[in-house]
């Protein structure tokens, strides 16, 4: 997608604005001590960051802020949905596994989907972050940032959380499911 397609409209910035407000204030656990109104005054300053977001929620990822960067005075957002994004399942880890798929090929994968979208998968420490404030992948799987070496070697990690556990598994980069997809983050 070309720069100028990464322009909302209006309606849609408004639209995407009383999205995140709603899901703000029906989700204060998830960030004590910020206000929506700075929130809202960073992302009235970066199209570009709510082109990100809106692919965020058109995929269904629910994005909201998790937490604040003083060092870097960025707001941070991550996808909140109970489920991995319905709009991002069915994808195997990277370019390197989509190309090397001889037949029964996915669309795409999760780190040329989230490059395009302008977001970060998260990391393992990140998805175990995420598990302290709810109940996430009880039913679904995502994908998380693969160390170089296990990469290297054919595979990739993802996590889910079953019986009050988060679970971190391994499968070979190539491999897609139904219920996998990945979550991402996002820095404004």
């Amino acid at each position: 997608m070309t720069k100028q397609n990464r322009q909302l409209s209006h309606e849609q910035n408004e639209e995407l604005l009383d999205i995140l407000k709603n899901r703000f204030e029906k989700n204060m656990n998830r960030h004590d001590g910020i206000e929506w109104n700075s929130v809202q005054s960073k992302l009235e300053a970066n199209d570009d960051k709510l082109w990100t977001l809106y692919e965020m929620e058109r995929t269904e990822g629910e994005p909201d802020v998790l937490g604040y960067d003083n060092e870097n005075n960025e707001y941070i957002f991550m996808d909140c949905a109970a489920e991995s994004p319905k709009g991002r399942r069915s994808i195997c880890y990277d370019r390197k596994a989509l190309d090397s798929r001889k037949k029964n090929k996915p669309e795409n994968c999760a780190i040329d989907m989230a490059t395009e979208m302008g977001i970060e998968l998260l990391t393992e420490e990140q998805y175990r972050e995420l598990q302290n404030l709810g109940n996430f992948d009880l039913k679904t799987s995502s994908w998380v940032q693969t160390p170089d070496n296990i990469r290297k070697l054919g595979g990739a990690i993802f996590c889910d959380s079953r019986y009050d556990t988060v679970f971190t598994y391994h499968n070979g980069a190539d491999s897609y499911y139904a219920a996998r997809g990945f979550r991402g983050s996002l820095r404004v």
